[in-house]
């Protein structure tokens, strides 16, 4: 039976001095449902550090500027705020797509984000949205690009004195928006054999200005794929734009073969998604 030390500090400042100051394995509790279950057969003594009840964690501040969203927010919660959903449609589906109900009340984007699965659903949609993560250290705070963040298979690029204190995500300029789609083997509660989201900008005669695309579930990280954004940029998104885009993709794609799909097919299957979520990004930001 593993041996927890459990501490749950109201500050931002006293959870980094605990991380900080901890002599055995310590690890953030934001929603729990990945951390609960990578604890299980282990025998180790460890500090789980609870941050939801520091309420910078919990909150999701709209502002001109954008979104300020906390780490340890419930995914139902989220999923509930029509003025995000408003702004960020893309990423709110994301959030949706993770588990069950009863998992919806206690999952977090934060989470999703620091528990770096290659096939988490909210990290394409997060880098086409250009979200920063606010990471506080015992040294203060410093900022890294969402694409950036994750570094591989269930790691990333903070030090285990560190914390995921915010997500800062910028306002859309006029006639964006954004979409994801996944497909599972499964009709529900599955995880990702393949993701896509992009986000396109369109000028008032239709023509797309700014396009990112991102990619999960065929790499070791989810990927940024600027050529599948180049081939969008300059065009109504016509069927050769959003053919050259799923190519690009699809050529990006360093997915693996197991009982889930192959190499090939995930590659097929993750340029079809690119396509798709274009078009209906496209069509929300006003084409």
């Amino acid at each position: 039976m593993v041996s927890v030390v459990y501490e749950a500090p109201e500050s931002i400042q006293d959870a980094v001095k605990l991380l900080a100051d901890s002599r055995i394995k310590a690890n953030v509790l934001a929603g729990g449902t990945d951390l609960i279950i990578q604890m299980q057969g282990q025998n180790e003594k460890r500090l789980v550090v609870d941050v939801k009840k520091i309420p910078s964690m919990m909150d999701a501040i709209m502002t001109d500027e954008g979104l300020i969203l906390g780490p340890s927010i419930s995914c139902a919660e989220f999923t509930a705020r029509e003025d995000i959903k408003a702004v960020y449609p893309g990423l709110v589906e994301s959030a949706y797509l993770i588990g069950s109900t009863q998992v919806q009340g206690r999952c977090s984007i934060g989470g999703n984000l620091c528990n770096s699965s290659p096939a988490a659903d909210t990290i394409p949609p997060l880098i086409v949205n250009r979200a920063q993560c606010v990471i506080a250290g015992p040294n203060g705070e410093r900022t890294v690009a969402t694409e950036d963040f994750v570094t591989g298979v269930g790691q990333n690029c903070m030090e285990k004195d560190e914390l995921l204190a915010s997500i800062r995500i910028p306002a859309p300029a006029a006639n964006t928006s954004d979409a994801y789609l996944r497909f599972i083997p499964r009709s529900e509660m599955d995880i990702a054999v393949v993701g896509a989201a992009v986000s396109v900008t369109l000028d008032d005669s239709g023509i797309c200005t700014t396009a990112r695309v991102s990619i999960g579930a065929v790499a070791v990280t989810a990927l940024l794929v600027g050529e599948a954004a180049n081939a969008l940029v300059g065009t109504q998104l016509d069927d050769s734009a959003l053919q050259a885009a799923a190519d690009a993709a699809s050529a990006a794609a360093r997915p693996i073969t197991d009982r889930r799909g192959t190499v090939e097919y995930r590659k097929q299957v993750v340029g079809v998604l690119v396509k798709r979520a274009a078009k209906i990004a496209a069509e929300r930001a006003g084409g």
